[in-house]
């Protein structure tokens, strides 16, 4: 569905551990200016208080009434039913917080909450990644077209979505697109965050440069060391960065090959994509060792860096020709080459989330018109 013309306006929220973050939504675009409010997640009275008062000081700004409230907040939690679970980093959830009944009744309008790795991944489907590449396709006269999306984001943690045929893929448990605990490929007794994460790419600058981990730079430092931006470890900053890479690389690898399509990563370390993407890419082209000691690539389709110009070229391009249709003097394209695309958002992580947020909002009320 193409929301980006719609009229309808949609209240959404940026939950994070210290503020939380409000806004309006319409036909895609923040039509408010964003209000913070302390989140205070040790303390259910005070966090209701501020999630409650940035609702209200939203909606006062707008000139027509919202039709629903969509937002991001973490897991675990029963999303369709919008119940919080026992968060870690916010310990007033504990215990199960009924938080979309509260702000039904608050506000008398449909609340939708959603995992933010989910919503990300929607909002690169629908105005993002997915329609720029498809539209690079489409002028470069490739027939090539792309319906499927993982999203992930990497930062503090590991997270993903997948979008298919263009819906979001939710899961029986609201649990789906979990990559953060696939096993590591780097320490098989771990799961893949470890590996893949702001604290992963500080462990391994630590490790490598023999220091402990309180006195490692941040990841953005690092990156700069690793470009000659800053003085540090050169060697070291870029081995952080690869080994990350390598890790994100075979969970990616995993995923990919059970959904087959694009895939476009946003989030706090996407920033330092010219030093770790090239290694992900080569990870994702890698190979397995049969048991005849034959090699065969673990991925069915060839992997792309979409943000490699030359790579991008041949991304377009494929091997497309005209074939003829038998019995007749008719020719059709063909492009037999699998091939899956790897790039960075185009129009950034929070910008994507909102954007997701308020389609899912109306992708589920116009379901709900349809059945009436």
């Amino acid at each position: 569905m193409n929301y980006t013309s719609d009229n309808r306006t949609i209240l959404t929220l940026d939950a994070g551990g210290t503020n939380l973050v409000f806004t309006a939504v319409r036909g895609s675009e923040q039509v408010v200016e964003e209000i913070t409010m302390p989140t205070h997640g040790d303390d259910l009275e005070k966090c209701m208080t501020s999630i409650f008062d940035g609702f209200s000081q939203v909606k006062s700004k707008l000139k027509v009434k919202p039709v629903a409230i969509s937002f991001a907040f973490p897991g675990p939690a029963d999303y369709p039913n919008g119940i919080i679970g026992d968060l870690p980093n916010l310990p007033a959830f504990r215990g199960g917080v009924a938080l979309g009944p509260a702000l039904e009744e608050k506000f008398g309008l449909p609340v939708f909450i959603n995992n933010d790795g989910d919503l990300y991944a929607y909002g690169e489907a629908i105005a993002g990644f997915l329609p720029y590449v498809n539209d690079l396709l489409e002028r470069s006269g490739s027939p090539k077209r792309y319906k499927n999306l993982l999203g992930l984001t990497l930062g503090t943690g590991f997270g993903a979505g997948i979008v298919n045929d263009g819906k979001l893929y939710l899961g029986d448990n609201a649990d789906s697109a979990e990559i953060w605990l696939l096993r590591s490929k780097l320490n098989p007794s771990m799961n893949v965050e470890e590996d893949v994460s702001i604290r992963a790419v500080r462990r391994a600058y630590a490790r490598e440069v023999g220091i402990e981990f309180e006195k490692s730079p941040t990841p953005k430092e690092i990156f700069e060391i690793a470009v000659g931006k800053l003085a540090g470890n050169k060697h070291a900053a870029l081995r952080s960065f690869q080994k990350m890479a390598e890790a994100a690389g075979d969970a990616i690898s995993n995923v990919i090959t059970l959904i087959d399509g694009l895939v476009v990563i946003g989030g706090g370390l996407a920033g330092a994509a010219d030093v770790f993407l090239p290694h992900l890419v080569n990870e994702m082209n890698g190979y397995f060792v049969g048991s005849d000691g034959n090699r065969f690539h673990r991925l069915s389709s060839k992997t792309y860096n979409l943000e490699n110009e030359d790579e991008m070229k041949k991304f377009l391009k494929g091997k497309t020709k005209e074939i003829p249709v038998y019995g007749t003097s008719k020719k059709i394209k063909y492009d037999p080459e699998m091939r899956i695309g790897v790039g960075i958002s185009k129009i950034g992580t929070s910008k994507a989330i909102s954007i997701g947020a308020y389609a899912f909002a109306l992708s589920m009320l116009d379901a709900v018109d349809q059945k009436v």
